[in-house]
């Protein structure tokens, strides 16, 4: 008798990624940081007080470098999350990791400001007009969902502890402030009245839902930096993120302070221009003594075998928030100090770029920084974050 032998069903392999996209398994939202800091360098570079030859054709060339960043890492990103989904989610479920989709707003408002900024000498006003409204709408929309979204996911679904308090925290608070800063910008292309006033009064909100979160959250990090001891050594760069919502807060109110003339009464426009320096010179003055604080404790960590991750890139757009508050500060009171403070912050954030770019690049060409993460030295893997070290070995 013959016995029929039944077919047994062959599973199909899963499909592996293609090689382009298992590239980016490990690229996380903090790469943002790579754009900020460079579309800083070009904004802050044109507001100057001091004009120097072939500056402006370079800040052009620098924002149109910072475009580039962007659509390349949104198009990486997009792999990223077609691919890699599972990796997608843990970052999301990560307290160390979700901070950093506050860089994705940033990102895209630092871009769409330069483009009206500087981007404008390359592509024509009506164009960078256009192309900053949709990028600092959908920069804002996303800031605003991230203000929201990282803190409700710390508070119900990560176990986090005060000793966990990092700057890193600060990120999506500090992202409604960006288009809070850049936003005044676009007021004196919008039809007189309503228009004008409602964006005004927009980033007027904006500045003061990211400033009052920033106040509450900021404790907590002091109070663990003074009471725990310094941060890891991967994450001792991160201290300069301090610098962001106080230079990005002066940087707002002065914009506030330029554009209140042509859309309100003349008493509070005369009201912001007093907030502008009222404001802004304390605020600076904090700025300057944290940025002093920061920079022993990286000179610290760099003695004790701090090596080139990517919070390095936290050196770049948070000081380059302060030269444009020294900017704003020194147009509205005519103090050649705040001129030459600017220019000296200026110095300090081009010489950072230059640096954090030359090792990110070589890292990116090594492969160091898009492998599989490791615990950073001198902490626990939580406390580092899966995506913040990328340490170049």
């Amino acid at each position: 008798m013959v016995t029929a032998v039944q077919p047994v069903p062959v599973s199909s392999p899963r499909p592996r990624p293609r090689p382009r996209a298992a590239a980016v398994r490990h690229l996380g939202p903090n790469w943002y940081a790579t754009v900020m800091g460079t579309a800083v360098v070009a904004t802050a570079g044109a507001a100057l007080p001091a004009r120097l030859p072939g500056l402006r054709p370079a800040c052009a060339a620098v924002w149109a470098l910072s475009l580039v960043l962007l659509l390349t890492l949104l198009t990486a990103r997009a792999l990223h999350w077609r691919h890699h989904r599972d990796q997608a989610r843990a970052h999301v479920l990560d307290p160390a990791t979700v901070p950093f989709y506050g860089c994705l707003a940033m990102a895209l408002v630092a871009v769409g400001g330069g483009t009206l900024s500087v981007g404008r000498d390359w592509i024509g006003t009506g164009a960078a007009v256009a192309l900053d409204a949709v990028l600092s709408g959908a920069g804002t929309a996303v800031g605003l969902a991230a203000a929201v979204a990282v803190p409700y996911l710390m508070a119900v679904r990560h176990r986090v502890e005060p000793g966990q308090a990092t700057p890193v925290w600060l990120l999506p608070l500090v992202a409604p402030m960006v288009p809070a800063a850049s936003g005044p910008r676009l007021v004196p292309y919008l039809p007189a009245g309503q228009a004008r006033e409602t964006l005004l009064f927009a980033c007027f909100a904006l500045f003061g839902l990211s400033l009052l979160a920033t106040l509450v959250m900021l404790p907590l990090v002091f109070a663990r930096l003074v009471t725990r001891g310094p941060l890891p050594l991967a994450l001792t760069p991160t201290l300069f993120l301090v610098l962001g919502p106080l230079g990005q807060s002066t940087t707002a109110v002065g914009a506030f302070a330029e554009v209140a003339p042509a859309v309100l009464p003349a008493a509070d426009g005369r009201g912001l221009a007093m907030l502008a320096v009222l404001y802004g010179v304390p605020v600076m003055g904090f700025a300057l003594l944290w940025l002093c604080l920061a920079g022993t404790h990286v000179v610290r960590a760099r003695r004790h075998g701090m090596r080139f991750a990517m919070t390095w890139w936290a050196f770049t757009f948070p000081v380059g928030t302060c030269v444009t508050g020294a900017e704003a500060l020194a147009r509205h009171t005519g103090l050649v100090a705040y001129g030459a403070l600017a220019t000296g912050l200026y110095v300090v954030l081009v010489t950072a770029w230059v640096v954090v770019t030359a090792h990110t690049v070589r890292g990116l060409v090594s492969g160091g920084l898009l492998a599989a993460p490791r615990p950073a030295r001198g902490g626990p893997r939580r406390a580092t974050g899966r995506t913040t070290s990328g340490a170049v070995r």
